[in-house]
C-alpha cells in the first residue's frame, strides 16, 4: 500500500496544482532546492516549501530528499547525486541533505535557480542529534551506541568529539560544520538560520520570497497575502521529527563540562559562526 501511494502521489498532487493554478505547463517559476545539515531545520524549510505551492505555481515538493549518504552508511556517488537533481521534474521543488561539493554548488546556483541552505546553532543541533537518534530514530547509526551508554551527559559527549571505533565512525562537531562554512562561501545561495526562521519570522521570509523574485520571477501573491499563508504552513509538530522546535535549548543540557569539551574540540566555531562574541560563554 505505501508503494502504491508513493507511485500514485505525483500524479494526485500534480492534479491538484493544475485544478488550484488552471494551468498545465509549470516552467515560469524557478526551480528551488530546499539544503539542510541533518538535525539543522530541515523541516521547517520543507513546511515553507510546501507552503511556497500555494503562493506559487508549483506542483508540489518532492516526497524523497536528496541524500550524500546512503541508507545503508555508505555515501553516494557525485553522479548519482547530480542525477537525482537533474531528474527532479519541472514545476517540482527539490530539498535534500548535500555538501556543497564542486559538482553539487555548481548545478545548484546556476543563474534563474533558488537554492536554500539552513543551519542551526551547533550546540542545539548536537542535543536535537542525540535526542533522535537515542529516542526516535532505531535505524540511526547511534542508536545502539548511545543507548549503551548510561545517561544524556555522556551521549552528548560523544555527539561533541566524535567517535572512531568498533565500527562506529561519527566526526566531531568541528568537522561537521565544515560543510556548513563550504555553503556560507556560495554566493548563489541564500544561507538561513535557523533561528531567524523562530526568532525573526516574518522578516526572514521575506528575504526568501525576495530570492525568489532575484530569480526574474513575479511571485503572483501579493506579499502580505504570500506571508500570512506561509505563517499558517509552519506547523512544527506535524513533523515526525518534532521535539521542541524552540532556540537556545542547549542551555537545560550542556554543563560546564560539556562546554568546556565543546571549545576544547570546536575552538571559535560559534565566533566564526556569528552565535557568540567571544568565547567566554
Amino acid at each position: 500500500m505505501k508503494k502504491i501511494r508513493s507511485t500514485l502521489r505525483p500524479h494526485l498532487k500534480t492534479a491538484q496544482a493544475i485544478l488550484r493554478w488552471k494551468r498545465f505547463s509549470f516552467h515560469e517559476a524557478p526551480p528551488i532546492f530546499g539544503n539542510s545539515k541533518p538535525k539543522s531545520g530541515s523541516h521547517l524549510l520543507l513546511q515553507i516549501l510546501n507552503g511556497f505551492t500555494q503562493i506559487m505555481p508549483y506542483k508540489y515538493v518532492d516526497a524523497e530528499p536528496v541524500r550524500t549518504i546512503k541508507k545503508d552508511g555508505g555515501r553516494r556517488t557525485a553522479d548519482d547525486i547530480l542525477s537525482d537533481l537533474k531528474n527532479i521534474p519541472d514545476g517540482v521543488i527539490g530539498w535534500g541533505y548535500l555538501d556543497a561539493t564542486k559538482e553539487n554548488a555548481s548545478f545548484l546556483t546556476q543563474a534563474g535557480r533558488v537554492t536554500y541552505f539552513i543551519y542551526r546553532d551547533p550546540r542545539d543541533m548536537l542535543v536535537s542529534q542525540v535526542f533522535f537518534a537515542t529516542d526516535m530514530h532505531e535505524e540511526h547509526g547511534m542508536h545502539a551506541y548511545y543507548n549503551s551508554l548510561p545517561d544524556f551527559g555522556e551521549r552528548l559527549k560523544v555527539a561533541i568529539t566524535g567517535i572512531d571505533k568498533d565500527g562506529l565512525h561519527m566526526v566531531s562537531v568541528k568537522q561537521r560544520y565544515e560543510g556548513v562554512f563550504q555553503w556560507l562561501e556560495q554566493k548563489n545561495a541564500m544561507c538561513i538560520r535557523f533561528e531567524d526562521l523562530i526568532d525573526n519570522r516574518d522578516v526572514t521570509l521575506n528575504k526568501m520570497l525576495d530570492e525568489v523574485e532575484k530569480a526574474g520571477y513575479k511571485i503572483p501573491t501579493q506579499r502580505e497575502e504570500a506571508i500570512s499563508i506561509l505563517i499558517e504552513a509552519i506547523q512544527p509538530k506535524k513533523s515526525h521529527t518534532f521535539r521542541s522546535g524552540k532556540t537556545g535549548g542547549w542551555k537545560n543540557y550542556f554543563t560546564d563540562e560539556h562546554k568546556k569539551l565543546f571549545k576544547d574540540v570546536a575552538g571559535d566555531l560559534l565566533v566564526k559562526l556569528g552565535y557568540e562574541k567571544n568565547n567566554d560563554w
